[in-house]
C-alpha cells in the first residue's frame, strides 16, 4: 500500500484546525457574537455575553461515559492504562472527542521501554484510517506548538516506524512492533461518510447558540428603556426654554401658561415589556434541549417539582441512548489502544484477532439511589434463583456501580 507522506497529513490537518478551534471557542464560552441588527445603539454593540448551553451539552454526557477496566483481559492491557494515569486519560480521552468529533492516543514509550499513552485533540492530529480496524495506516501529530500556534514538535507515524520532527527537521526516528501507526483515533458517532465522526457541538447548536446571546442583547436593550420610561410633552412654546437633562434627572418640573393662556400637555410612553425576550429565551432552550437530549431543566428552566431519579431517567431516555453508542465506539478505541501498547510492551507483532474477546467495560450511565437499588436486589435475587450463578459482581457492578468488598 503506497503511503501519502508528511505534507500530506500536514495538509490535512490545517484544513480540520479551524473547525476543531471554533468548537472548542464554543465549549469554552469564548465565541463572538454575530451581530445583525442594525437597530442596536452604538453604546451597547460593544458589549460581549457568554453563554455554557453547548459547555452543559458536552458535559452532561462525557461526565456520564466512565470506564471500568477491560473484560476478558487476557493480554493485561489494564495495567498499561493504570500505569498511564487512566482516570485522568480516559476522562479527557472522551470529553476531547465529544467536542472535537476525534481525539487520538499517542503511543510512545518511557526509558524502560514501557508504552505510555498521550492525549491530542483533534485540532492537533489526523491521520489516514482503515475502515476495517478502524486503525491508521499513517498518522501525524503536533505534540507541541509556540505561542504563535507554529508547530515546532512533530510526529509522523506508520507501521513499524515513529518519526519526530523539530522545528519541520528530522531529529529522530524509532523503529517498533506495531503493525500500525501509534496513534489510535477515538472517535464519537462515526459512520460510513465520516469516519472520524461527527462533534457533539453540532452546527445547530451553534446556530441556536448565537440566537440565544442575540436574545440577551436585545433583553439588555430593552431593560435599559424599561427601567428609564420616555416621556413626552405637547403643546410646549417655541418660546419657552426646556432643558431635555433636567427633565430627566428633576423629579419636579414647572411649566406655565403662555400669554394665550394655553399650557403644555405631558404624558409617557408604555414601557416596553421583557417578557417577550424571555420567551423567546425558553423557546430557544428547548431548541437546544431536543437537539442535545437534554431537558429544560438541564439548561436553566425549572419546569415541576424535583423528580426522582427513575422520573430523571425517563426524561433523559434519549439521552442515555446516546452515552450507550458512544460506549461503544469509545470501547472499541481504548482495546485497539491497548492492543498497540501491548505490541510495544512485549516488542511483538500481535494479531488483532487475540484481542477480539476484550471488551471495555464501564459504570452505569445512571446511579441508582436506595430505592432503586432495592428493586434491582429483588430483581439479582429472583433472576439468580431461576438461573443460579447468572448474576455475579460483574453483572452487578455494571447495573450499580457497587463494588463487592467479599474477598
Amino acid at each position: 500500500m503506497s503511503l501519502y507522506g508528511l505534507d500530506f497529513l500536514r495538509c490535512k490537518l490545517s484544513r480540520k484546525l479551524n473547525r476543531v478551534s471554533l468548537r472548542y471557542q464554543y465549549y469554552d464560552m469564548k465565541q463572538t457574537m454575530r451581530k445583525i441588527s442594525a437597530l442596536i445603539p452604538p453604546e451597547f454593540r460593544s458589549l460581549t455575553y457568554s453563554l455554557g448551553w453547548c459547555a452543559k451539552a458536552v458535559d452532561s454526557l462525557a461526565d456520564r461515559i466512565v470506564p471500568n477496566g477491560f473484560d476478558n483481559d487476557s493480554m493485561q492491557i489494564s495495567e498499561i492504562f493504570r500505569l498511564n494515569n487512566s482516570d485522568i486519560l480516559y476522562d479527557s480521552s472522551v470529553l476531547s472527542a465529544l467536542i472535537s468529533a476525534c481525539c487520538f492516543l499517542y503511543i510512545g514509550w518511557n526509558q524502560d521501554g514501557y508504552p505510555t499513552l498521550q492525549v491530542v485533540d483533534g485540532g492537533n492530529a489526523t491521520g489516514i484510517i482503515d475502515p476495517v480496524t478502524n486503525l491508521l495506516t499513517e498518522g501525524y501529530a503536533v505534540l507541541e506548538r509556540d505561542e504563535s500556534g507554529t508547530p515546532q514538535k512533530e510526529t509522523y507515524l506508520k507501521a513499524g516506524m515513529t518519526e519526530i520532527y523539530q522545528s519541520g527537521k528530522l531529529t529522530d526516528s524509532f523503529s517498533h512492533a506495531s503493525p500500525f501507526a501509534l496513534l489510535v483515533p477515538v472517535i464519537y458517532r462515526p459512520d460510513a461518510k465520516r469516519p472520524f465522526g461527527h462533534s457533539r457541538i453540532s452546527r445547530a447548536c451553534m446556530e441556536i447558540t448565537q440566537s440565544a446571546l442575540r436574545t440577551l442583547l436585545r433583553t439588555e436593550v430593552a431593560s435599559e428603556f424599561y427601567s428609564v420610561p420616555q416621556k413626552y410633552i405637547v403643546g410646549l412654546s417655541e418660546d419657552a426654554e426646556f432643558n431635555n437633562r433636567a427633565a430627566t434627572l428633576s423629579s419636579f418640573l414647572r411649566f406655565s401658561k403662555d400669554d394665550d393662556g394655553d399650557k403644555p400637555s405631558l404624558g409617557q410612553f408604555q414601557n416596553g415589556s421583557i417578557e417577550p425576550f424571555l420567551e423567546q429565551m425558553k423557546m430557544l432552550a428547548s431548541l437546544f434541549a431536543a437537539e442535545t437530549s437534554l431537558t429544560l431543566d438541564d439548561l436553566g428552566f425549572t419546569t415541576e417539582n424535583p423528580s426522582s431519579v427513575d422520573a430523571i431517567r425517563a426524561s433523559h431516555e434519549h439521552l442515555r441512548l446516546t452515552a450507550r453508542k458512544a460506549q461503544r465506539t469509545f470501547g472499541s478505541a481504548f482495546v485497539n489502544a491497548g492492543y498497540l501498547a501491548a505490541c510495544i510492551r512485549d516488542n511483538y507483532s500481535y494479531e488483532r484477532s487475540v484481542f477480539a474477546d476484550t471488551r471495555c467495560q464501564w459504570l452505569p450511565i445512571f446511579e441508582p439511589d436506595a430505592s432503586a437499588l432495592g428493586v434491582l436486589g429483588d430483581a439479582i435475587l429472583k433472576i439468580n434463583q431461576a438461573s443460579e450463578g447468572f448474576m455475579g459482581a460483574r453483572n452487578i457492578r455494571a447495573l450499580t456501580g457497587l463494588e463487592s468488598d467479599a474477598e
